[in-house]
């Protein structure tokens, strides 16, 4: 692929829509040319070019032009039945959806004396393909078949999407700033949980990554540091699909996908920053930066840590803050419910006191808190001596 020249010289921006995942347009291409090389999983991969971090088989479509995402809308209509070679579900929805793929079932399977349909069934379009004997099913039992199934045709998982490269120049230092994207397969997400890392961030990720796991890191490859045309299109086209490559592959390693150094190289800045803004009462950035950082926990399956009971602790805070009294009741909940097996944490005192006080300004049930309250009366201190939720989102060391 000819990455070509980006169009202001300083940002690069990948146009494809966010329901592709990276390499889906390239495992077309791969069984387009035999399919025995194409891989489930891209992650299970590894970067054949060693000097650039690079492997052909992940091949992403970072363009360079305005023109791709209308050859993307020609080729979804030429290729409207790849979807099922791939284990890909129909886009369509609801009626046509379900007549759509009853039709191509008939087609396929179809043999015997079949059904009647009324005047003005949906499957009547598909003429005598839908109506070929031989099968005892109806288009509205396949429909049903194809409803169940659905969610297994897509398997979910995540997948790793540098959306933009940028050069940013400092005063002393010029360096690129990536945008990767999180993205669940055979799933839209409203809003995208995203980090913007440079290439010393990954960097720092690998080199720790190799001191703990060094057998498991030895058979992946990382884009080596180079002296000159770092900020060339193709390099930076280059380094964009290997950090992809890079980690997808580290998250397909569940030791990796679970350790500290891995799961804080995406949200531990976001907390930090965070935690300022709260300290400094700019609620509504601080909102945004906690929101990011919720989302990103919950992409990676970490929903059940002291660090995401943190970051509910920081909602909760700025939605109370901004007077948006239902949110952060909603997050106090949230949180509560993640507590429910523990005895004692230091957040239960101060969610059970900020719970019941918005329960009684949103007019909610409130009694469980309470008695929860009463039970924490009995068995340690008092609880005036205990910090606010504010307090431990302000002390709460973050390294």
């Amino acid at each position: 692929e000819d990455p070509g020249t980006s169009r202001g010289g300083a940002a690069i921006a990948r146009h494809r829509p966010a329901r592709h995942g990276p390499g889906q347009h390239g495992g077309r291409e791969e069984q387009a040319h035999g399919g025995s090389e194409a891989e489930d999983f891209p992650e299970s991969s590894e970067l054949e070019d060693d000097t650039e971090g690079l492997s052909t088989r992940l091949s992403g479509t970072l363009s360079f032009t305005s023109h791709e995402e209308e050859e993307d809308e020609e080729n979804e209509e030429e290729e409207d039945g790849a979807g099922e070679e791939l284990g890909e579900p129909p886009q369509a929805t609801g009626a046509a959806a379900g007549a759509e793929d009853g039709g191509r079932c008939w087609g396929r399977c179809a043999g015997g004396p079949g059904q009647q349909h009324a005047v003005g069934d949906p499957s009547d379009e598909w003429g005598p393909a839908a109506e070929r004997p031989g099968s005892s099913l109806l288009t509205r039992q396949l429909q049903e078949l194809w409803r169940k199934s659905r969610g297994n045709l897509a398997p979910q998982r995540l997948l790793f999407e540098v959306t933009s490269a940028n050069v940013v120049s400092e005063r002393s230092s010029k360096y690129v700033l990536y945008t990767i994207y999180l993205i669940r397969s055979g799933r839209f997400d409203k809003a995208p949980a995203a980090i913007t890392r440079r290439y010393s961030d990954f960097e720092r990720l690998n080199r720790r990554l190799r001191c703990r796991f060094g057998c498991d890191m030895a058979g992946i490859a990382f884009p080596r540091k180079r002296l000159r045309r770092n900020f060339t299109a193709e390099t930076i086209a280059k380094r964009s699909r290997a950090f992809e490559q890079f980690l997808s592959h580290l998250h397909s390693i569940a030791e990796i996908r679970r350790s500290p150094e891995f799961l804080e190289f995406f949200f531990l800045q976001d907390l930090r920053a965070a935690q300022r803004l709260t300290c400094t009462g700019m609620y509504r950035e601080a909102l945004a930066t906690w929101a990011n950082a919720y989302r990103l926990q919950d992409r990676l399956g970490v929903c059940s840590s002291g660090r995401f009971l943190l970051t509910l602790a920081g909602l909760a805070v700025c939605h109370q803050e901004l007077d948006e009294l239902g949110e952060a009741h909603g997050c106090c909940e949230q949180a509560l419910q993640l507590l429910e097996t523990q005895g004692s944490h230091p957040l239960l005192g101060p969610f059970l006191q900020a719970h019941v006080h918005l329960a009684w300004k949103v007019g909610k049930d409130k009694r469980r808190s309470e008695a929860r309250l009463q039970d924490l009366r009995e068995a340690g201190p008092p609880l005036q001596q205990q910090p606010t939720l504010k307090e431990c989102l302000i002390k709460e060391p973050l390294e």
